[in-house]
Formats: C-alpha cells, sequence, structure tokens
C-alpha cells in the first residue's frame, strides 16, 4: 500500500547542482532477473547524493516533513534512458548506517523536486504515476514494489527519504 500527498516546495533548483555519482545497483537476483527479461543497459541507477554526503543547510527542512526517526536522504537524478525496473527497496545502506533491526517500521517518500516533463515514469504496485507538479510525493511502507525510468529528455529529480516509525 502506498499513499500521495504534496508539499509545499520550499526549494527551487538547488538539488541540481549536488555532487551525482553513479552506483552500482546493490540486489544481484534483480540484476539476473532484468538481463533474462530482456533489460540490456549497461547502468540500472541514476545518480544520487546521499546521507553519506554532507547535506546542505537548504536541506535540512526535508528532516520534518514525516514524523519518524532515523531520517535519511537521497537526492536522486534520472537522465535520459536511465530505467529501473520493478523491484522492491533493499535499505542495505539504510539498515547498516541506522542499525535497523525491525525492517517492517521502514518507510520511504519519493518527493518530485521537479514538475513532471514528458518521459518520466514513476510507478508503485501496479500503478503508473505521471503528470505531477514539484512536492508531491508517494509514500510506501518497507516492501513495496516500483519502478522508474526516464525515456524523455529532461533530467528527473526526486528525493527519497528513509525513516522508521516513531
Amino acid at each position: 500500500m502506498f499513499k500521495q500527498g504534496l508539499i509545499t516546495p520550499f526549494w527551487e533548483y538547488q538539488h541540481r547542482y549536488l555532487n551525482y555519482v553513479r552506483e552500482s545497483f546493490n540486489c544481484q537476483e534483480d540484476l539476473i532477473l532484468w538481463r533474462s527479461q530482456g533489460y540490456s543497459q549497461e547502468h540500472f541507477t541514476g545518480e544520487m547524493y546521499d546521507m553519506r554526503n554532507p547535506m546542505p543547510a537548504w536541506t535540512e527542512k526535508f528532516l520534518n516533513v514525516f514524523e519518524g526517526t532515523n531520517i535519511g536522504l537521497s537526492f536522486y537524478k534520472m537522465n535520459t534512458c536511465n530505467i529501473l525496473p520493478q523491484h522492491r527497496d533493499t535499505y542495505n545502506r539504510y539498515i547498516k548506517l541506522f542499525n535497523i533491526q525491525d525492517t517492517s517500521k521502514i518507510h520511504r517518500a519519493v518527493i518530485f523536486l521537479e514538475d513532471w516533463q514528458p518521459g518520466h515514469i514513476f510507478e508503485i504496485e501496479r500503478t503508473p504515476i505521471t503528470d505531477w507538479k514539484a512536492g508531491e510525493y508517494v509514500l510506501w511502507q518497507y516492501n513495496a514494489e516500483h519502478m522508474a525510468a526516464n525515456l524523455g529528455l529532461e533530467p528527473r529529480y526526486t528525493l527519497q527519504i528513509t525513516y522508521t516509525d516513531v
């Protein structure tokens, strides 16, 4: 299950200038499955700027958007032709960083940092979401199946906020 909501944007375009880095996808089983399904791209992730990096002062307001503890922020940039097929997040880095014992208490929100552009796609639990406005979000608990892609010409920017129940 997931829910959607809206926060009033308090940011402009600062997120575009973070030092984004591409890392390998962290679930080998999913990679094997996707290859067997015909996905042939070299990378299955966009680029990230996450909680291992110092967060700029303007990001502090994001820490109070949802009620929870162990709040982790990860800015995500998908360029043209980035495709992340259907998957369930593993939260490996988050679990290790915050020493999470009960994974059922983990929540994740994806906040769309800019208005939707043609070719930007997000799908959760087989429900496609498009035509979003900056500040709209999708929130789920732990293991919801979802996917994301950028088949358009403009980068797709989101922020993942991960937290545990209070």
